[in-house]
């Protein structure tokens, strides 16, 4: 799939990209928080926004991905494989949380496994130092975005987004400080209202996501509502109407609001 540069007219391919959902179980049962990181202003995309944690599949995802055994990949395509590797990294790189392996005593105790990422290391490197191992089954798949020809910005993402139960027990995240300037645990509808009351900005897939959180008080209702809607790329739209333009997605996704005013909604 591509998109059109703005600038140059070319057509730029999109990047593959991963990110995740971590859900927290809370001890007196209310629903699960949600962490959330917020990007620096200085980045190309996203800049400032409060975003789940994730990036972009990396060579080296594809590689681990090619060399991981069966019972392990559970028979899943080479791209799915990667991006789930890719979110596992990438949550260890921006929240200093090791989720969705095996061998993990304490998520929060892989200080120096970040800083190995952040000095050059891939995560084969970091699984066979710790003893670690990708477990696939612990990622849910939730959704796939990608933006349409001719609709999106330049930097242009076909991302993946994976649910994880993290439990009860405390998580003790720490923020990256490079691409991102703090992080939060909330629940889906904190976030919204904080986005609501002008505390936080978020971009359309990041609200539309939040919205489908919010309609449930458990990580289970979470999950078999997941089940339900077996994932396919959605891909935004802006609809022209007579009370102006809208932002808008398919329905038959699990998305219970489904589009916004173009001048309200942010795009990355």
């Amino acid at each position: 799939m591509t998109t059109e540069d703005a600038k140059s007219g070319e057509f730029v391919k999109a990047s593959p990209a991963a990110t995740m959902i971590i859900m927290h179980r809370d001890a007196n049962g209310a629903p699960p928080k949600i962490l959330m990181v917020e990007r620096v202003k200085q980045m190309a995309f996203a800049a400032g926004a409060a975003v789940f944690p994730g990036g972009r599949v990396d060579d080296a995802d594809f590689d681990f991905a090619d060399n991981l055994k069966q019972e392990i990949t559970m028979g899943l395509r080479r791209d799915e494989i990667a991006s789930r590797l890719a979110v596992i990294r990438e949550t260890i790189e921006e929240a200093g949380l090791a989720l969705g392996l095996h061998g993990v005593e304490d998520p929060a105790n892989c200080g120096k496994a970040r800083l190995a990422l952040e000095q050059g290391a891939v995560l084969s490197d970091i699984c066979g130092e710790f003893g670690w191992a990708p477990d696939f089954t612990k990622l849910v798949p939730w959704a796939r975005w990608q933006p349409p020809n001719r609709e999106a910005a330049v930097r242009v993402f076909d991302t993946r987004f994976y649910l994880i139960d993290a439990g009860a027990s405390q998580l003790n995240a720490v923020v990256d400080a490079t691409e991102n300037r703090k992080l939060f645990w909330s629940s889906a509808k904190d976030v919204l209202s904080q986005a609501d009351d002008g505390k936080i900005r978020i971009i359309f897939p990041t609200r539309r996501n939040l919205d489908r959180l919010a309609q449930f008080d458990t990580i289970e209702a979470t999950m078999e509502h997941a089940a339900q809607y077996p994932v396919k790329k959605i891909q935004p739209h802006v609809e022209k109407r007579d009370d102006g333009e809208f932002l808008c997605i398919p329905d038959g996704h699990g998305y219970p609001v489904r589009e916004e005013p173009l001048k309200t909604a942010l795009r990355g």
